[in-house]
């Protein structure tokens, strides 16, 4: 047959490895010879190192392919090509040395080689100036790792891994140490090396001298997990009182106006406990992993203090420092004074540095070490010479930071700046009014009489407690709800036996007498029973409830309903009636802030012309010019006696017999002149 006398095995590398592959024991002999092939280009390649060498780069492909096939043969052919490549790997021509890792990615994935070992090579090709071997060694590293997890935890490739990784981190080769980082990152990222001591090894990317590893490090703790964020909502969304209660609760009864803002009042209530009760969302879990946070944030600040690089990056390191305080509650006093020096209008990304001063606040720093960096804010953006932008940032901020730590605004401040509720600019007149309304929760004493609202049981009972106190109580609050509602189902047992002995046995149905009470109602007369009951007996009930039993899921559903009771049902006859402002509820202590909580603005302000003026040009990019664009047959022509004409000087023109009759013409010559003008306009487009 003809195609069989063209069929050269020796010579044909790529049909021999087909047929290897279904037969192997059939062709021992070629494969023997290529292999002695193999060995001797070896020889010769180690001659001239840095030669492209083609027949050696198919002959190590070829092995590698059939490697699976002889195992006894090449056993030692994996080790023989890993010291190639560490002995050579500088010099080698590119194509051999990507010639050289693909074939030990394929002896990997084929299970002929030790990963520990091969991986510990790939990183040491890291040095190595060639970016799609840099880049295919990454995307296998990273394969490669997670197929060795995949069943199971492989501790002892993992630590010895990371131990290498670490030394990795501190190598001389920038590009070396950045890719060993990303390749540390992804991982966690694919919840692979998610353990604690990834994301110590990972702190120390964050003191390094190279600005792109330092920055890829400070990234790594500053970005967020989604998936544990939704998961998050997601459980706290089931737990607690659903809207659905306030509605039965409130679907009974007369349809009143009355009822009715209860209900819209209720809600809010509702969706403020929710966001209050919500568990602390860890967003930001690699923080959480790091072993000692106060000896990490001390070395950043002072880092920060003494470093030279870009302000981007150095605003990168206060956002790290500030969560890191905030999350852990640490107590880095000198931080609060080095923000307090950026904290002017005109600096640039102040808002960023407003959210790192607000996040690094919290309740166990003393009062006197963050009162004066609101001092600082309140003097510096809270005043009628800046723009009403400026002033709302200003409020917003301080308003997260006492949020936070509570005793770190006076008295007269908090009144004084209460009195931008009747500003003339809104976003200033909203985040004033969403002050009042935090303090109105927290400490309503300290607002004027006319500020503190329609007081409520909550607000009567409100008080911040000084630095260092603890509230210890020996019940839980609002258990006194079970007790009366445990009378009133007694009682409620009494009628119902009464009323069933009462029936008649001369029935001709013989039915039993329903007799219904709604859920409801039920709720309504429990409400209506404790506000009656003194504050010494409700405190009472509780403790004894709260030692008498074990509280069930619904037990705690029924006190979380009573204790937002407390802050709908206000005190009768007191205060003045109100509405809830916008940006009344309080933020949400367990997750962090972002920008748009020091940036919120109620009301979009104007834009300037240049802005409008660009917006209208950008909606005519597909309109077409109506304009009839005429070209010159000769471009060197001078114009005509009716263009020149047309563009004559008036006061030239003034006295000529045309301009002096036109003013005296009649109607009826206007309109033949205009018809005229139309119809010799028509021809001109025809």
């Amino acid at each position: 047959m003809p195609g069989r006398q063209n069929n050269k095995l020796p010579n044909n590398l790529p049909q021999l490895q087909n047929l290897i592959k279904r037969d192997p024991q059939s062709y021992v002999d070629e494969f023997l010879q290529q292999h002695r092939h193999y060995q001797s280009n070896v020889e010769i390649f180690k001659l001239q190192p840095d030669k492209p060498n083609k027949e050696l780069a198919d002959l190590v492909m070829f092995l590698a392919q059939v490697g699976h096939c002889y195992t006894q043969q090449l056993s030692t052919f994996p080790r023989e090509l890993s010291e190639l490549l560490m002995n050579y790997h500088t010099i080698l021509e590119s194509d051999l040395r990507m010639t050289f890792c693909k074939a030990l990615i394929l002896l990997r994935n084929k299970n002929l080689i030790d990963p520990a070992g091969l991986l510990e090579l790939f990183f040491e090709l890291l040095r190595c100036h060639d970016k799609l071997l840099r880049k295919t060694l990454y995307t296998h590293i990273v394969a490669d790792i997670k197929n060795i997890n995949a069943k199971h935890k492989n501790n002892k490739v993992n630590t010895t891994l990371q131990n290498f990784m670490y030394t990795m981190l501190r190598d001389s080769n920038p590009i070396a140490a950045k890719i060993s980082l990303d390749v540390m990152e992804e991982l966690y990222k694919r919840n692979i090396w998610n353990d604690a001591k990834t994301v110590n090894v990972i702190t120390t990317a964050c003191f390094s001298k190279v600005t792109k590893i330092l920055v890829a490090g400070m990234k790594f703790f500053l970005g967020k997990d989604e998936d544990e964020k939704n998961e998050s909502d997601s459980e706290s969304e089931n737990e607690g009182p659903s809207t659905r209660d306030l509605m039965v609760r409130f679907a009974t009864g007369k349809k009143t106006s009355k009822n009715k803002k209860k209900l819209e009042k209720a809600m809010k209530v509702l969706k403020k406990h929710k966001k209050k009760n919500k568990a602390e969302v860890f967003n930001f879990s690699a923080i959480h992993l790091i072993h000692d946070p106060q000896d990490f944030s001390e070395k950043l600040l002072k880092q920060l203090e003494s470093s030279k690089e870009r302000f981007e990056v150095k605003i990168m390191m206060m956002e790290l420092i500030s969560r890191l305080v905030g999350i852990h509650e640490l107590f880095l006093f000198n931080f609060y004074p080095f923000i307090q020096r950026f904290l002017q209008p005109h600096q640039r990304d102040v808002t960023k540095i407003l959210l790192c001063a607000a996040q690094a606040s919290h309740q166990l720093v003393p009062p006197e070490i963050i009162e004066p960096m609101v001092m600082t804010i309140a003097n510096n953006f809270v005043t009628d010479r800046n723009s009403g932008e400026v002033m709302t940032v200003g409020i917003n901020a301080i308003k997260e930071v006492v949020s936070r730590c509570p005793l770190a605004i006076t008295e007269d401040l908090l009144q004084d700046l209460a009195q931008y509720k009747i500003h003339k600019d809104k976003n200033v007149m909203m985040s004033a009014r969403g002050l009042i309304q935090l303090f109105r929760k927290l400490n309503p004493q300290m607002l004027q009489k006319k500020d503190r609202g329609k007081p409520t049981e909550a607000s009567a009972d409100a008080k911040i407690k000084d630095y260092g106190e603890l509230e210890a109580k020996d019940y839980i609050p609002g258990a006194e709800v079970l007790a009366v509602e445990e009378e009133n189902k007694e009682e409620e047992e009494d009628e119902e036996g009464w009323e069933s002995a009462s029936i008649s046995d001369d029935d001709e149905d013989g039915d039993w007498v329903d007799v219904h009470h709604s859920s409801d109602e039920e709720a309504g007369e429990v409400a209506e029973k404790l506000q009656s009951i003194p504050a010494e007996e409700r405190h009472a009930k509780a403790a004894a409830v709260s030692g008498s039993r074990l509280l069930t899921q619904d037990d705690f559903k029924k006190i979380r309903l009573a204790q937002m009771a407390k802050e709908i049902n206000s005190a009768p006859g007191k205060g003045q009636k109100r509405k809830m402002v916008d940006g009344d509820e309080e933020s949400d202590k367990g997750e962090l802030l972002t920008l748009r909580d020091i940036e919120k603005l109620h009301k979009k302000p104007k834009s300037d012309k240049e802005t409008r003026l660009a917006t209208a040009m950008a909606g005519r990019t597909d309109r077409k010019d109506f304009v009839r664009k005429r070209t010159k047959l000769n471009p060197y022509a001078s114009t005509s006696n009716k263009e020149k004409k047309r563009k004559k000087n008036f006061m030239m023109m003034r006295h000529s017999q045309n301009v002096r009759t036109k003013g005296k013409r009649s109607f009826r010559e206007k309109q033949l002149a205009l018809q005229a003008a139309l119809l010799k306009k028509r021809k001109q487009y025809k």
